[in-house]
């Protein structure tokens, strides 16, 4: 284990926290979300908004665990763009604009590294 392998799994953490932190509080206050998502015109909101909270958990777990994490941060990534691109492309969305932006940036570093030696991927990696 080396100083990359601490700071892959911190920066997964990091990254994590935002998606279970956003899928928590869709599950937690449900119907305001879907008259949000109602609000900007989105079709089907109570299927779409279980949809990403559920995306968002999964992903988050998929991070924490550094468990097909290629995956999970590929599809958090696709996520990611539609809903900044749907929800804050205003001009008075731009720090969430740039938020977005940061954490797509993680998302493709984790894409493009993995997960490192400190992850379920990395123990198998070892074990082989």
């Amino acid at each position: 284990m080396d100083h990359d392998d601490i700071l892959a799994l911190a920066g997964r953490l990091l990254i994590a926290i935002i998606f279970l932190s956003s899928a928590f509080g869709k599950i937690t206050d449900f119907s305001d979300t879907v008259k949000y998502m109602e609000v900007h015109g989105i079709p089907w909101s109570g299927l779409l908004c279980a949809l990403a909270a559920a995306v968002e958990a999964l992903g988050g777990i998929s991070l924490i665990l550094g468990f097909h994490v290629r995956w999970g941060a590929a599809v958090l990534a696709a996520f990611l763009i539609v809903a900044t691109w749907i929800f804050h492309t205003g001009p008075e969305q731009r720090i969430h604009l740039l938020k977005n932006l940061a954490i797509l940036g993680g998302l493709l570093q984790v894409l493009a590294f993995g997960p490192g030696a400190l992850s379920l991927e990395g123990r198998r990696q070892q074990s082989s």
